[in-house]
């Protein structure tokens, strides 16, 4: 693959910032919702959400079905980001404490630059792995200021580790499908998708739904349309336009943003280790964003030239 991307695209930046504030949300979120529905309700709860909300946009927009090429990537993920990744993480959190499973977790960026660089042929640039090293650092200091100094349970981390590993596959593999088709279709596609994946737990849906108080319900719709629907939109359009490490990188900057989010919202002072660990996550992914090419004339140009997965 030969790929030219213009590293400038305030859009692309722009687009990266609002997905990982809206992700940053959805954890406090995740957080009021969790206690009235079990993982695979909560997950089905805000894909429907999130997919009948962008079938409608999609509609008004006239855009349509994703092309043929797009497909492959969009079925691998939308069952492995939409499907398995979230199931995995709210059924992970529930047998760790919320430190373990950030560190956990965030050992999916790392998996997809090194995928990326692998199989996309995107090569493993200096900057990138030293921000890498200092944002893996970082998030490595905010699981430790958020343990709860219990012991991590096996299958908990079983299931954070096959949420990261999701996570890097799903990400990989939704880059080529860019080349064929929108950031508004290949996210429709894959939260349809991964509502399907999601269906065998309806039932839990449907009865805890009929139980829970109206805040919790309101919490899972908010996920459905935001973190979800709008934030992997975003996320989509900035992919298409930088490299899938970069963009993994980049999601480092969710924990210092948890840190401030769940201080506003929830009363939750941050400690002065979540305070350093927040900064060097913030540091690795401003390494990572640094300026080190020309841009590319003319603007907004991208050219890629990539292979659709096997």
């Amino acid at each position: 693959m030969e790929q030219v991307v213009r590293s400038g695209d305030r859009k692309a930046v722009l687009a990266a910032a609002v997905t990982v504030v809206l992700w940053a949300s959805a954890f406090v979120f995740i957080r009021a919702a969790g206690e009235d529905f079990s993982p695979g309700a909560l997950a089905l709860g805000r894909l429907l959400t999130g997919a009948i909300a962008l079938v409608i946009i999609l509609v008004i927009r006239g855009e349509g079905m994703p092309a043929r090429g797009a497909w492959p990537g969009i079925l691998v993920s939308g069952v492995l980001w939409f499907g398995v990744y979230m199931v995995a993480l709210n059924w992970g959190e529930q047998h760790v404490d919320a430190g373990t499973a950030a560190m956990v977790i965030n050992i999916g960026p790392i998996l997809i630059a090194v995928l990326s660089g692998l199989v996309l042929r995107e090569g493993f640039p200096a900057r990138l792995m030293a921000g890498i090293v200092v944002a893996f650092a970082g998030a490595i200091v905010v699981g430790l200021s958020n343990s709860s100094g219990g012991s991590a349970a096996v299958l908990g981390v079983v299931l954070c580790l096959t949420a990261a590993l999701a996570w890097a596959v799903a990400v990989v593999a939704q880059k080529p499908a860019l080349v064929h088709a929108s950031a508004l279709q290949v996210t429709t596609g894959g939260c349809v998708i991964g509502t399907i994946a999601c269906l065998p737990f309806a039932g839990q849906l449907f009865s805890e739904a009929a139980r829970a108080p109206l805040s919790a319900t309101a919490s899972v719709v908010y996920l459905g349309v935001f973190p979800t629907a709008l934030a992997f939109t975003t996320w989509a359009y900035a992919l298409s336009r930088t490299t899938a490490g970069k963009m993994g990188v980049t999601t480092y900057a969710v924990p210092a943003l948890v840190i401030l989010l769940a201080w506003i919202a929830l009363d939750e002072v941050p400690g002065p280790l979540a305070v350093l660990g927040g900064l060097l996550c913030l540091s690795g992914v401003a390494i990572t964003r640094s300026r080190t090419d020309k841009p590319i004339e003319p603007e907004d140009a991208v050219t890629q030239e990539v292979s659709t997965p096997k």
